[in-house]
């Protein structure tokens, strides 16, 4: 599957700081690359009406993730699924009476455009849930056959019994990860398994539902199993950082995570469990489920300036959960437009030390909106008349432009 096009950010002076996140399994912050090469692995959308703002701040506060490492030296190899084929595409294929393929291909295309417009890096990898079903097989295969699967009336679930470190990742109480895997497409309550907690590997072939071809019967594979398959191909069993947002963390990073160490044997699969905050609409969290949607691509197709659009979605510290309001897209805009009236000014304050405190602040969990104070200030000095460095305006663009993604 294609990504989109993306641009490597501009080249800054020097050389950033180490990048620090906060890992969920360890209820820390700590340096998230020691070595030359970061190996990201972000769980992507499954295409049945994408891409709503809290899918964008997610991509948005990894992409910053990406952007501050490559300014630290280091390098990113970044992995990012699509999941298309799952319940809840097919089942909106069904109400609307279209083919499933057609619309998760077409919603993909419209996330791809999003992306594009937001100035998001593009993964090295970007693999669908279809073409990794020849992945997928082997990983399941390997799991029954060591005993950390079963058979339960054709379909295949994964032991969690057989996983010493499950529940490491979320920190959850037992009692709490039932509840959130019955809310979270988990099946708790099903007769015949051996922990209400184990997470089905493969549905074996249902009336009307599309399946695929394996050893153990045709079907089509279970969530987690997906992304553990392709991290495994793509980035290997030791990954630095599996993100994606908050209401990931459990089951779907717990179990992808324990299905890893199940096949290879190690642990940790990543080395910080990093989760981006959760954005509410009109008093409740934005969800599919739910409807309280506001799209990227309508803001778009409303004239809306994308990096606008961005610029209010790191007005917030990416692991917050807040609400989006049209307060916070006015506040982007005017500060957008205050922004690039600074730059266009024939000098300002200290470029060399603006440089600094932005890479101080994002070094420092992904601090964006002490950045954009920063930013805000050195553009109060540039637009009052202090034009004490004639360089800094174009420095300041480009280090908005390489930290930011912000295109001035």
């Amino acid at each position: 599957m294609r990504a989109w096009p993306s641009t490597p950010p501009p080249r800054l002076p020097g050389r950033g700081e180490p990048l620090r996140l906060y890992d969920t399994a360890s209820e820390s912050v700590h340096v998230v690359a020691p070595g030359p090469l970061a190996r990201i692995y972000v769980c992507g959308i499954t295409p049945y009406d994408a891409t709503h703002m809290g899918h964008a701040l997610t991509y948005v506060s990894f992409d910053l993730a990406q952007r501050v490492l490559l300014d630290s030296g280091v390098e990113v190899s970044y992995v990012q699924n699509v999941t298309d084929i799952d319940e809840p595409l097919l089942e909106r294929a069904a109400r609307d009476g279209v083919d499933w393929v057609e619309l998760a291909q077409s919603e993909t295309e419209r996330f791809r455009q999003d992306m594009t417009a937001l100035r998001v890096l593009a993964p090295q990898a970007y693999i669908g849930a279809v073409e990794a079903i020849p992945l997928i097989i082997p990983v399941i295969e390997k799991l029954l056959a060591d005993g950390n699967a079963y058979l339960l009336d054709g379909d295949i679930y994964f032991a969690v019994e057989t996983s010493p470190h499950f529940g490491a990742v979320a920190g959850l109480a037992r009692q709490q990860m039932i509840s959130l895997f019955a809310e979270r497409g988990g099946d708790p309550d099903r007769a015949g398994k051996r922990d209400p907690l184990d997470p089905v590997l493969w549905r074996s072939e249902r009336p009307d539902e599309p399946s695929w071809q394996a050893p153990f019967g045709p079907g089509r594979p279970g969530w987690h199993v997906e992304c553990a398959a392709i991290a495994l191909e793509h980035l290997g069993a030791e990954i630095d950082i599996q993100g994606g947002g908050s209401d990931l963390a459990f089951p779907h990073h717990e179990c992808s995570a324990a299905h890893v160490a199940a096949v290879s044997g190690r642990w940790p699969f990543a080395g910080s469990y990093v989760h981006s905050g959760m954005l509410a609409y009109k008093g409740t969290k934005m969800s599919k489920s739910l409807g309280n949607l506001v799209f990227v691509s309508v803001l778009r197709g409303d004239g809306v300036d994308p990096m606008a659009i961005r610029l209010a979605l790191l007005s917030h510290h990416y692991r917050a959960d807040w609400e989006w309001k049209s307060e916070t897209l006015d506040d982007a805009i005017a500060r957008l437009a205050r922004w690039r009236a600074a730059a266009a000014c024939p000098g300002g304050p200290d470029g060399i030390n603006l440089l600094a405190r932005l890479r101080t602040c994002l070094a420092d969990d992904l601090n964006a909106p002490m950045a954009l104070a920063a930013i805000d200030a050195w553009a109060d000095g540039a637009l009052a008349g202090d034009t004490a460095d004639p360089e800094a305006p174009a420095l300041m663009s480009t280090a908005v432009d390489a930290l930011l993604g912000i295109a001035l």
